[in-house]
């Protein structure tokens, strides 16, 4: 997921909470204490999402196994 659709996402969601809560309360200012929360929820997420990820790749590389060398490389060099 790239930052540009996260970003329309986070604010779309936002959006829809603050109108949510906007119509519950009937209050501007908790529709929008409300979407705050929702980006900060999201935030955290999309960064707990990728340091997840960050760390799954490092933990991959250093587990892997080296390739298998090739039978070319295992005769000796030199006259026979």
């Amino acid at each position: 997921m790239d930052l540009k659709k996260f970003l329309v996402g986070m604010f779309a969601a936002s959006f829809m909470v603050a109108v949510w809560a906007g119509m519950e309360t009937g209050s501007a200012w908790t529709a929008l204490g409300w979407a705050m929360l929702a980006m900060v929820i999201l935030q955290v997420g999309y960064f707990g999402l990728v340091v997840a990820l960050v760390y799954r790749r490092a933990s991959k590389g250093t587990e892997a196994s080296p390739a298998p060398a090739a039978a070319n490389d295992l005769k000796p060099t030199g006259s026979v």
